[in-house]
């Protein structure tokens, strides 16, 4: 093994009331991609920033090539080699490519910068990351968001860094784009750089990392190999839980619950330009998914469901009586909840503290009429603050102020305390860290085993399909399958589906009476 290029020993620092690092230690091989990883609060970001010198450390060493640093600002760690490419780009788009990635670098003549040389070193360091096909001349403003990442790397190695940071570099780049990043990233890697990567997408993580460094509360938790640690022992060295419990979300819910009791039945519930008629059977304790790419109706159908958008066609019943869910109100009396996609303009109230938006939804059930006595609401405040793990543990703190993890807590606790029958749940773990998005699949898992019909929509496919008892598969605003969640499923048959519109197997199944499509239908269609 060579060399720690990058030693953080026994590293701690206080803020008032908390603190933030606790005796945690930190090293970086030269030519390798390690990977920080930990919830939302962990001290990843603490971390990074005392070792790029934004913070002062109240105790510990930081080691740069063996050397022991006292890093006094951010160009003491520029100076030792260390560069940061942040999660926003940082760059000027009134500025050519060539003038962003030579910013404080421009070769200088005796009458000032030489910008014939300047574009010439620019090209350089380009071609050095394999991007010598840009114009160095070219405005910044005509490259996609993921090359203005691409040319912030560049700009972070004219100074021949040894140490790169990259801080969240894939949250707003596509799959095509994420390869791009990544190429990139393994070419400077071979070339000897140590890289520092910080990403919550955990399939990155295991697509690029060689070394994992988990944190937790402020504490060292384990340095692994990436290889040697799969992603149940990961999260739950992330978060603390039992490696048993975080598995058993690993297999899909697999559950043939067609002899329980219909809890919501729907039949061609339709509305014009946003879903077209749709039968549905909800059971009780069933987690039923939606599957679709965007725009294919998942969230147009969650609203019809809730009455946030009003049927125009089709009947509706639930626990076996006919029912009108014509508004959000209507759905509250008949206990279906449901979380929007839109957490912060339709879910958390901004302003309000973590209490008001938790007791917001009861309140509204009740009518304001009749005020939630103060014993009640703190009694329910504390259990679903407990319950979910919501941190910090305060109650009168803005919402606005928590993490989207915890924020996201916050809204499952608000319908829990109305104690649904049915929970609808729109992207759920969107935008949220793997520690807190673990625990909202445990804790919809347990909802459904303790008797609560859960429909869930994501957009990853294997979150759908790790979760779901059944899949209902949607495009272009229709129903176009529905899957029983048997082994074998995997996110790229619900692919296949969607490419072929689910004609072949989705006939077969009214053919013969089934009202559920198989995986064995799905094979058979693929072999045709």
């Amino acid at each position: 093994m060579t060399s720690p290029i990058v030693e953080m020993k026994s590293i701690s620092i206080s803020f008032p009331g908390v603190k933030a690092l606790d005796d945690v230690d930190f090293r970086l091989l030269p030519g390798e991609v390690h990977t920080l990883m930990g919830e939302n609060g962990a001290g990843k970001s603490t971390l990074i920033k005392a070792l790029t010198g934004v913070y002062h450390i109240d105790d510990g060493q930081i080691l740069i090539d063996g050397r022991d640093l006292k890093l006094g600002g951010t160009a003491d760690a520029q100076a030792a080699g260390i560069s940061t490419v942040y999660q926003e780009v940082n760059l000027c788009a009134n500025l050519t490519i060539g003038e962003n990635v030579m910013l404080g670098h421009e070769v200088h003549g005796p009458f000032g910068i030489r910008w014939k040389a300047t574009h010439a070193r620019a090209r350089e360091a380009l071609e050095k990351l394999g991007l010598g096909h840009l114009n160095p001349r070219a405005p910044l403003s005509s490259l996609s968001l993921a090359m203005q990442q691409l040319v912030a790397i560049s700009r972070s190695m004219v100074t021949n860094a040894k140490v790169l940071i990259l801080d969240e570099p894939t949250s707003s780049l596509d799959a095509r784009e994420v390869e791009q990043l990544f190429s990139v990233i393994r070419r400077l890697r071979d070339e000897g750089v140590a890289i520092l990567f910080v990403s919550h997408f955990l399939d990155q993580v295991y697509a690029i990392s060689d070394r994992l460094t988990v944190l937790r509360n402020g504490s060292f938790v384990g340095e692994y190999l990436t290889k040697d640690l799969d992603r149940a022992s990961l999260i739950a060295a992330m978060i603390g839980k039992d490696i048993a419990a975080l598995r058993s979300l690993e297999g899909g819910g697999a559950r043939d619950l067609a002899d329980t009791e219909v809890v919501y039945r729907a039949t061609g519930i339709a509305r014009k330009g946003a879903i077209e008629p749709t039968d549905l059977e909800l059971h009780r304790g069933e987690i039923v998914g939606f599957a679709g790419l965007l725009g294919s109706g998942r969230t147009e159908l969650a609203r019809l469901m809730f009455g946030a958008d009003r049927l125009e066609g089709g009947a509706v019943e639930v626990g076996g009586a006919a029912a009108e869910v014509r508004s959000p109100a209507a759905a509250l009396r008949h206990r279906i909840a449901f979380s929007s996609e839109n957490r912060r303009d339709e879910g958390i109230i901004r302003d309000l503290s973590v209490r008001e938006n938790i007791v917001l939804g009861v309140q509204a059930k009740r009518g304001w009429a009749r005020p939630l006595p103060r014993r009640e609401a703190d009694a329910m405040v504390e259990r679903y603050m407990t319950e979910l793990n919501v941190r910090p543990a305060d109650p009168d703190r803005p919402i606005r102020t928590l993490s989207g993890g915890n924020q996201q807590k916050v809204l499952l606790g608000r319908w829990l305390a109305t104690q649904p029958e049915l929970l609808i749940l729109d992207e759920p773990t969107r935008g949220i860290d793997v520690g807190a998005k673990a625990e909202i699949q445990e804790r919809v898992v347990q909802l459904a085993r303790d008797g609560v019909t859960v429909v869930f929509i994501s957009s990853e496919l294997e979150e759908v399909v790790r979760l779901s008892d059944r899949i209902v598969v949607l495009k272009d605003h229709r129903k176009i399958a529905e899957l029983a969640n048997r082994e074998g499923l995997s996110a790229d048959d619900i692919v296949n589906i969607i490419a072929s519109d689910g004609i072949a197997a989705a006939t077969r199944a009214a053919a013969s009476e089934e009202a559920v499509v198989s995986v064995e239908e799905i094979a058979h269609d693929r072999a045709e």
